[in-house]
């Protein structure tokens, strides 16, 4: 029996009455593509691509929801040049950023270690699901509880530091302290997103690798800096890129917690642009300001990838 092959898009097909019926070349399958990507489309319109336009065009305006807009042209990018209390919100979005970025990947790493070789399945379960939890808490939650934690006068680390002598420092209170209590409080909130990120990576590695480094007389550590760490830029590589640019929009538990005080030094890029565009309404600056971080996250993205090609072993 011969087989016969369907039409092709586009192809005229016999109907049963021995006449010729002709199909629009590529309308059904262009159609269904446009169908099944039209939810994601619509989703990215509305909520990524548009009030990207929006507040491109709105920098261009001084408005503040009240009085119409007035065209003022790059009025709000030039003022943003001599805006001090931007360039702080920026060094301490950045100095967060970098914490960030450096603790997480380390202490990422260190605890996949730990779980992926050192533990039995019944601990390393265990072990995954407590470090993992705090990230599913929210926010707010987590703001909330630690300020308690960490309060000077009745809180839980204050008090057991008095009992051993130890005079506690004013953990959200003095500037010297604030900013590196909210990277501590940070890290232990998302840490868990990374070490899964960092577990799943580690679990990729051939155990062949390692077995060969050891039989040819590699102990734990060369092998792991010579086997495992390569093998592993590329997950490092991910992680760090989505540790800085979730880090560099640090909002919640500095609004929480220390409302950007003591004396600014708490103050992010983010929340400098909620206080401009939702307190002081000057919504057209606001907007400059938000084109600034994107475009500040962008940058250092791009870096990251380029960089990538010196140190990113990919298999």
């Amino acid at each position: 029996m011969t087989a016969i092959a369907p039409p092709r898009v586009g192809e005229a097909v016999l109907d049963p009455g021995g006449g010729r019926q002709s199909r629009p070349a590529g309308l059904p399958s262009t159609l269904a593509g446009w169908l099944f990507i039209s939810p994601a489309l619509l989703l990215f319109l509305v909520f990524i691509l548009g009030p990207f336009v929006a507040a491109m065009a709105l920098s261009l305006f001084e408005y503040d929801l009240l009085t119409p807009a007035e065209f003022t042209g790059l009025a709000n990018f030039k003022a943003l040049v001599g805006d001090e209390l931007l360039l702080k919100a920026l060094g301490n979005t950045f100095v967060f950023a970098f914490a960030s970025v450096v603790t997480h990947l380390v202490g990422g790493l260190v605890l996949a270690l730990a779980v992926n070789r050192g533990l039995n399945r019944a601990l390393s379960y265990f072990v995954r699901t407590a470090v993992f939890f705090p990230f599913l808490i929210s926010w707010a939650a987590v703001a909330l509880l630690w300020r308690y934690v960490l309060d000077p006068t009745f809180g839980l680390v204050s008090h057991y530091l008095t009992r051993i002598g130890i005079d506690p420092p004013g953990w959200f209170t003095d500037p010297a302290w604030a900013l590196p209590s909210i990277i501590g409080i940070d890290f232990w909130h998302t840490i868990g997103y990374t070490f899964l990120i960092m577990l799943a990576g580690l679990q990729t590695v051939p155990s062949e690798m390692t077995e060969a480094a050891r039989v040819d007389g590699a102990n734990a550590v060369q092998s792991f800096f010579f086997v495992t760490l390569p093998l592993m830029t590329p997950t490092l590589f991910f992680a760090s890129v989505i540790t800085f640019i979730g880090a560099f929009q640090i909002f919640d538990p500095v609004q929480i917690i220390t409302s950007g005080g003591p004396d600014n030094s708490t103050i992010t890029a983010v929340m400098y642009l909620y206080r401009t565009g939702f307190q002081a309404f000057q919504i057209g600056y606001a907007s400059a300001i938000a084109l600034v971080v994107f475009a500040v996250i962008m940058l250092v993205t791009l870096l990251q990838f380029w960089g990538s090609r010196k140190w990113v072993h990919n298999a």
